[in-house]
Protein backbone atom coordinates (compact mmCIF):
# COMPACT_ATOMS: atom_id res chain seq x y z
CA UNK A 1 0.00 0.00 0.00
CA UNK A 2 2.82 2.40 0.88
CA UNK A 3 4.51 1.80 -2.50
CA UNK A 4 1.19 2.35 -4.25
CA UNK A 5 0.62 5.66 -2.46
CA UNK A 6 4.08 6.90 -3.34
CA UNK A 7 3.57 5.96 -6.98
CA UNK A 8 0.16 7.62 -6.92
CA UNK A 9 1.75 10.80 -5.55
CA UNK A 10 4.32 10.74 -8.37
CA UNK A 11 1.64 10.24 -11.02
CA UNK A 12 -0.47 12.99 -9.48
CA UNK A 13 2.48 15.38 -9.49
CA UNK A 14 3.15 14.64 -13.18
CA UNK A 15 -0.52 15.12 -13.99
CA UNK A 16 -0.73 18.44 -12.16
CA UNK A 17 2.40 19.71 -13.90
CA UNK A 18 0.89 18.93 -17.32
CA UNK A 19 -2.51 20.19 -16.23
CA UNK A 20 -0.97 23.49 -15.10
CA UNK A 21 0.72 24.06 -18.46
CA UNK A 22 -2.48 23.27 -20.37
CA UNK A 23 -4.69 25.42 -18.17
CA UNK A 24 -2.28 28.35 -18.29
CA UNK A 25 -2.27 28.23 -22.09
CA UNK A 26 -6.02 27.75 -22.45
CA UNK A 27 -7.54 29.88 -19.72
CA UNK A 28 -4.85 32.09 -18.19
CA UNK A 29 -3.57 32.37 -14.61
CA UNK A 30 -6.88 33.27 -12.93
CA UNK A 31 -8.67 30.07 -13.94
CA UNK A 32 -5.50 28.10 -13.28
CA UNK A 33 -5.36 29.38 -9.70
CA UNK A 34 -8.96 28.36 -9.05
CA UNK A 35 -8.52 24.87 -10.47
CA UNK A 36 -5.31 24.22 -8.54
CA UNK A 37 -7.03 25.38 -5.36
CA UNK A 38 -9.71 22.75 -5.93
CA UNK A 39 -7.01 20.12 -6.46
CA UNK A 40 -5.17 20.86 -3.21
CA UNK A 41 -7.16 18.47 -0.93
CA UNK A 42 -6.40 15.57 -3.28
CA UNK A 43 -2.70 16.45 -3.41
CA UNK A 44 -2.54 16.75 0.36
CA UNK A 45 -4.16 13.33 0.81
CA UNK A 46 -1.71 11.73 -1.61
CA UNK A 47 1.25 13.14 0.32
CA UNK A 48 0.02 12.13 3.79
CA UNK A 49 2.88 10.45 5.71
CA UNK A 50 2.83 6.65 5.86
CA UNK A 51 2.26 5.12 9.29
CA UNK A 52 5.77 3.62 9.47
CA UNK A 53 7.67 6.44 7.75
CA UNK A 54 10.23 8.41 9.80
CA UNK A 55 9.11 11.73 11.26
CA UNK A 56 11.50 14.21 9.64
CA UNK A 57 12.58 16.89 12.14
CA UNK A 58 13.96 20.18 10.81
CA UNK A 59 16.29 22.23 13.00
CA UNK A 60 16.58 26.00 12.87
CA UNK A 61 20.30 26.73 12.27
CA UNK A 62 21.44 28.69 15.31
CA UNK A 63 25.10 27.66 15.38
CA UNK A 64 26.51 25.32 12.75
CA UNK A 65 24.51 22.52 11.14
CA UNK A 66 26.52 19.78 12.86
CA UNK A 67 26.41 21.56 16.21
CA UNK A 68 22.64 21.97 16.02
CA UNK A 69 22.13 18.33 15.10
CA UNK A 70 24.35 16.95 17.88
CA UNK A 71 22.56 19.13 20.44
CA UNK A 72 19.13 17.79 19.42
CA UNK A 73 20.03 14.12 18.88
CA UNK A 74 19.46 12.92 22.49
CA UNK A 75 16.05 14.57 22.78
CA UNK A 76 14.91 13.28 19.40
CA UNK A 77 16.02 9.73 20.26
CA UNK A 78 13.76 9.89 23.33
CA UNK A 79 10.93 11.38 21.25
CA UNK A 80 11.20 8.48 18.82
CA UNK A 81 10.74 5.98 21.65
CA UNK A 82 7.85 7.99 23.12
CA UNK A 83 5.81 8.10 19.90
CA UNK A 84 6.86 4.67 18.61
CA UNK A 85 8.16 5.98 15.29
CA UNK A 86 11.63 6.65 13.89
CA UNK A 87 12.68 10.32 13.87
CA UNK A 88 15.21 11.50 11.30
CA UNK A 89 16.99 14.85 11.44
CA UNK A 90 17.39 17.58 8.84
CA UNK A 91 20.01 20.11 9.96
CA UNK A 92 20.93 22.85 7.49
CA UNK A 93 23.24 25.86 7.32
CA UNK A 94 20.68 28.58 6.61
CA UNK A 95 17.11 29.67 7.24
CA UNK A 96 16.54 29.65 3.48
CA UNK A 97 17.61 26.01 3.14
CA UNK A 98 15.23 24.96 5.92
CA UNK A 99 12.42 27.04 4.43
CA UNK A 100 12.94 25.40 1.04
CA UNK A 101 12.91 21.93 2.64
CA UNK A 102 9.57 22.77 4.30
CA UNK A 103 8.19 23.99 0.97
CA UNK A 104 9.23 20.70 -0.67
CA UNK A 105 7.38 18.74 2.07
CA UNK A 106 10.67 17.29 3.31
CA UNK A 107 9.97 18.30 6.93
CA UNK A 108 7.24 16.90 9.17
CA UNK A 109 8.17 18.57 12.45
CA UNK A 110 10.45 21.52 13.13
CA UNK A 111 11.97 23.88 15.67
CA UNK A 112 11.29 27.36 14.23
CA UNK A 113 11.32 30.96 15.36
CA UNK A 114 8.58 33.55 14.74
CA UNK A 115 8.47 34.35 11.01
CA UNK A 116 9.40 30.86 9.83
CA UNK A 117 6.93 29.26 12.24
CA UNK A 118 4.27 31.72 11.07
CA UNK A 119 4.86 30.83 7.41
CA UNK A 120 4.87 27.10 8.20
CA UNK A 121 1.49 27.38 9.93
CA UNK A 122 -0.23 29.80 7.53
CA UNK A 123 1.23 28.52 4.26
CA UNK A 124 2.62 25.00 4.77
CA UNK A 125 -0.06 23.09 6.70
CA UNK A 126 1.67 22.88 10.06
CA UNK A 127 0.42 23.39 13.61
CA UNK A 128 2.12 24.66 16.77
CA UNK A 129 2.30 22.09 19.57
CA UNK A 130 4.84 23.60 21.99
CA UNK A 131 6.93 26.66 22.76
CA UNK A 132 10.36 26.72 24.41
CA UNK A 133 11.03 28.13 27.89
CA UNK A 134 14.38 29.48 29.11
CA UNK A 135 15.93 29.41 32.58
CA UNK A 136 15.62 33.18 33.00
CA UNK A 137 11.84 32.76 33.11
CA UNK A 138 11.23 35.58 30.64
CA UNK A 139 8.54 35.00 28.01
CA UNK A 140 11.01 35.90 25.27
CA UNK A 141 14.42 37.23 24.32
CA UNK A 142 15.78 40.49 22.87
CA UNK A 143 17.38 41.38 19.56
CA UNK A 144 20.76 43.08 19.96
CA UNK A 145 23.21 45.21 18.00
CA UNK A 146 26.84 44.44 18.77
CA UNK A 147 30.01 46.41 18.08
CA UNK A 148 33.58 46.36 19.27
CA UNK A 149 34.37 48.31 22.42
CA UNK A 150 37.21 50.14 20.69
CA UNK A 151 37.10 52.92 18.04
CA UNK A 152 36.36 53.86 15.36
CA UNK A 153 32.70 52.76 15.65
CA UNK A 154 31.69 52.11 19.23
CA UNK A 155 28.49 54.07 19.86
CA UNK A 156 24.99 54.42 18.43
CA UNK A 157 25.82 57.99 17.41
CA UNK A 158 28.70 56.78 15.24
CA UNK A 159 26.38 54.20 13.68
CA UNK A 160 23.54 56.61 12.93
CA UNK A 161 25.67 59.53 11.74
CA UNK A 162 27.42 57.63 8.94
CA UNK A 163 25.88 54.21 8.23
CA UNK A 164 27.57 54.12 4.80
CA UNK A 165 30.95 54.03 6.52
CA UNK A 166 30.37 50.77 8.36
CA UNK A 167 30.31 47.04 7.55
CA UNK A 168 27.20 45.17 8.71
CA UNK A 169 26.86 41.51 9.71
CA UNK A 170 23.19 40.50 9.88
CA UNK A 171 20.88 37.51 9.86
CA UNK A 172 18.79 36.24 6.97
CA UNK A 173 15.54 38.06 6.23
CA UNK A 174 13.53 35.25 7.86
CA UNK A 175 15.43 35.75 11.14
CA UNK A 176 13.34 37.60 13.71
CA UNK A 177 16.22 38.89 15.84
CA UNK A 178 18.79 38.90 13.04
CA UNK A 179 16.76 41.05 10.64
CA UNK A 180 13.04 41.67 11.20
CA UNK A 181 13.09 43.27 14.66
CA UNK A 182 16.29 45.38 14.23
CA UNK A 183 14.93 46.63 10.90
CA UNK A 184 11.50 47.41 12.34
CA UNK A 185 12.39 48.79 15.77
CA UNK A 186 15.73 50.50 15.12
CA UNK A 187 16.92 50.99 11.54
CA UNK A 188 13.74 52.04 9.71
CA UNK A 189 12.68 54.49 12.47
CA UNK A 190 16.10 56.08 11.94
CA UNK A 191 15.59 56.14 8.15
CA UNK A 192 18.15 53.41 7.48
CA UNK A 193 17.42 50.35 5.32
CA UNK A 194 19.76 47.57 6.40
CA UNK A 195 20.09 46.11 2.89
CA UNK A 196 21.20 49.31 1.15
CA UNK A 197 22.80 51.83 3.53
CA UNK A 198 25.92 50.05 4.73
CA UNK A 199 29.34 49.86 3.07
CA UNK A 200 29.10 46.06 2.92
CA UNK A 201 27.27 43.24 4.60
CA UNK A 202 27.79 39.68 5.75
CA UNK A 203 24.72 37.43 6.08
CA UNK A 204 25.20 34.56 8.51
CA UNK A 205 24.27 32.94 11.81
CA UNK A 206 24.38 34.88 15.08
CA UNK A 207 27.63 33.11 15.98
CA UNK A 208 29.42 33.88 12.71
CA UNK A 209 28.21 37.49 12.80
CA UNK A 210 29.48 38.05 16.34
CA UNK A 211 32.82 36.52 15.38
CA UNK A 212 33.00 38.80 12.33
CA UNK A 213 32.75 41.89 14.54
CA UNK A 214 35.13 40.52 17.18
CA UNK A 215 37.71 39.76 14.47
CA UNK A 216 37.29 43.15 12.74
CA UNK A 217 35.66 41.69 9.63
CA UNK A 218 32.53 43.77 10.33
CA UNK A 219 31.75 46.81 12.47
CA UNK A 220 28.24 46.08 13.72
CA UNK A 221 26.19 42.88 13.95
CA UNK A 222 22.66 41.86 14.76
CA UNK A 223 22.30 39.18 17.44
CA UNK A 224 20.04 38.28 20.35
CA UNK A 225 20.34 37.96 24.10
CA UNK A 226 20.07 34.15 24.16
CA UNK A 227 22.65 33.55 21.44
CA UNK A 228 25.03 36.18 22.77
CA UNK A 229 24.91 34.53 26.20
CA UNK A 230 25.88 31.24 24.55
CA UNK A 231 28.58 33.04 22.55
CA UNK A 232 30.13 34.39 25.76
CA UNK A 233 30.46 30.83 27.09
CA UNK A 234 31.99 29.40 23.91
CA UNK A 235 34.15 32.33 22.82
CA UNK A 236 35.02 34.26 25.99
CA UNK A 237 38.06 36.05 24.51
CA UNK A 238 36.12 37.24 21.45
CA UNK A 239 33.08 38.19 23.54
CA UNK A 240 35.26 40.38 25.73
CA UNK A 241 35.95 42.59 22.70
CA UNK A 242 32.23 43.22 22.10
CA UNK A 243 29.58 45.47 23.58
CA UNK A 244 25.81 45.77 23.23
CA UNK A 245 24.83 49.01 21.48
CA UNK A 246 21.06 48.46 21.42
CA UNK A 247 18.44 45.95 22.51
CA UNK A 248 14.85 45.44 21.39
CA UNK A 249 11.59 44.79 23.13
CA UNK A 250 10.94 41.17 24.15
CA UNK A 251 10.49 38.69 21.28
CA UNK A 252 8.45 35.50 21.96
CA UNK A 253 10.41 32.26 22.08
CA UNK A 254 10.58 29.69 19.26
CA UNK A 255 7.94 27.02 18.63
CA UNK A 256 7.76 23.34 17.71
CA UNK A 257 5.44 22.76 14.75
CA UNK A 258 4.04 19.50 13.32
CA UNK A 259 2.34 18.78 9.99
CA UNK A 260 -1.46 18.82 10.06
CA UNK A 261 -1.56 15.58 8.07
CA UNK A 262 -0.45 13.68 11.16
CA UNK A 263 -3.29 12.36 13.35
CA UNK A 264 -4.29 14.62 16.22
CA UNK A 265 -3.45 11.74 18.57
CA UNK A 266 0.19 11.73 17.42
CA UNK A 267 0.49 15.50 17.70
CA UNK A 268 -0.90 15.24 21.24
CA UNK A 269 1.69 12.59 22.14
CA UNK A 270 4.47 14.80 20.78
CA UNK A 271 3.17 17.69 22.85
CA UNK A 272 2.91 15.58 26.01
CA UNK A 273 6.47 14.29 25.56
CA UNK A 274 7.90 17.79 25.11
CA UNK A 275 6.03 19.27 28.08
CA UNK A 276 7.21 16.44 30.35
CA UNK A 277 10.81 16.50 29.11
CA UNK A 278 13.24 17.64 31.81
CA UNK A 279 10.61 17.84 34.56
CA UNK A 280 11.15 14.43 36.18
CA UNK A 281 13.16 14.04 39.38
CA UNK A 282 16.15 11.74 39.68
CA UNK A 283 18.91 10.69 37.24
CA UNK A 284 16.68 10.63 34.16
CA UNK A 285 15.42 14.14 34.77
CA UNK A 286 18.96 15.32 35.46
CA UNK A 287 20.16 13.88 32.14
CA UNK A 288 17.28 15.52 30.27
CA UNK A 289 18.03 18.88 31.88
CA UNK A 290 21.63 18.64 30.68
CA UNK A 291 20.33 18.12 27.14
CA UNK A 292 17.99 21.12 27.47
CA UNK A 293 20.84 23.31 28.72
CA UNK A 294 22.86 22.46 25.62
CA UNK A 295 19.88 23.64 23.53
CA UNK A 296 20.54 27.32 24.21
CA UNK A 297 20.05 26.95 27.94
CA UNK A 298 16.42 25.86 27.67
CA UNK A 299 14.41 25.03 30.76
CA UNK A 300 11.90 22.95 28.79
CA UNK A 301 8.71 23.33 26.78
CA UNK A 302 5.16 24.46 27.44
CA UNK A 303 2.05 23.40 25.54
CA UNK A 304 1.14 25.95 22.86
CA UNK A 305 -1.14 26.36 19.88
CA UNK A 306 -1.27 28.55 16.78
CA UNK A 307 -2.31 31.59 18.83
CA UNK A 308 1.27 31.77 20.18
CA UNK A 309 2.25 33.11 16.75
CA UNK A 310 0.08 36.22 16.98
CA UNK A 311 3.05 38.40 18.09
CA UNK A 312 5.09 37.11 15.12
CA UNK A 313 2.23 37.92 12.75
CA UNK A 314 2.01 41.42 14.17
CA UNK A 315 5.77 41.97 13.74
CA UNK A 316 5.65 40.79 10.13
CA UNK A 317 2.63 43.02 9.48
CA UNK A 318 4.30 46.07 11.03
CA UNK A 319 7.49 45.55 9.02
CA UNK A 320 5.63 45.07 5.74
CA UNK A 321 3.55 48.19 6.41
CA UNK A 322 6.61 50.25 7.35
CA UNK A 323 8.38 49.15 4.17
CA UNK A 324 5.35 50.01 2.05
CA UNK A 325 5.01 53.47 3.58
CA UNK A 326 8.70 54.38 3.13
CA UNK A 327 9.27 52.77 -0.31
CA UNK A 328 9.30 54.69 -3.59
CA UNK A 329 6.15 54.13 -5.68
CA UNK A 330 5.09 55.23 -9.18
CA UNK A 331 1.95 56.78 -7.66
CA UNK A 332 -0.12 56.77 -4.49
CA UNK A 333 -2.58 54.25 -5.94
CA UNK A 334 0.21 51.67 -6.14
CA UNK A 335 1.15 52.32 -2.52
CA UNK A 336 -2.47 52.01 -1.40
CA UNK A 337 -2.87 48.75 -3.31
CA UNK A 338 0.16 47.35 -1.54
CA UNK A 339 -1.12 48.49 1.86
CA UNK A 340 -4.51 46.89 1.18
CA UNK A 341 -2.79 43.62 0.28
CA UNK A 342 -0.80 43.76 3.54
CA UNK A 343 -4.02 44.25 5.52
CA UNK A 344 -5.64 41.34 3.68
CA UNK A 345 -2.70 38.98 4.37
CA UNK A 346 -2.69 39.96 8.04
CA UNK A 347 -6.43 39.26 8.31
CA UNK A 348 -5.97 35.85 6.64
CA UNK A 349 -3.17 34.99 9.07
CA UNK A 350 -5.29 36.00 12.03
CA UNK A 351 -7.96 33.56 10.87
CA UNK A 352 -5.50 30.65 10.65
CA UNK A 353 -4.05 31.47 14.08
CA UNK A 354 -7.50 31.06 15.66
CA UNK A 355 -7.18 27.29 15.19
CA UNK A 356 -6.20 26.34 18.74
CA UNK A 357 -6.46 22.54 18.59
CA UNK A 358 -3.27 20.57 19.41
Amino acid sequence: MQIFMRRFADVLAEFLAGFEAGMRAAFGPAALGLMLLLALPLAATAQAPAADAPVRFGILPLGGAFESRSDWDPLLAELSRAIGRPVSVLSVNSYEALEQAIQRNEVDMAFLSGKMALDAVTQRRMKVVAQVVRHDGLPGYRALLLSRKTPPMHSLKHLLDQPERWRLARGEKQSVSGFIVPQLQFFLPNHIAMETRFQSEIVGTHQTNALAVANNEADVATNNSADFERFRQRFPAEAERLQVLWESELIPHAQIVVRREYPAELRTRVQAFLVAYGRAKGPRGDAERVVLKSLHDLAGFVAADNSSLQPAAKLAYQLAKQNAVTAQWVNDAARQARLQRIESVYAEQAGVLKDLTP
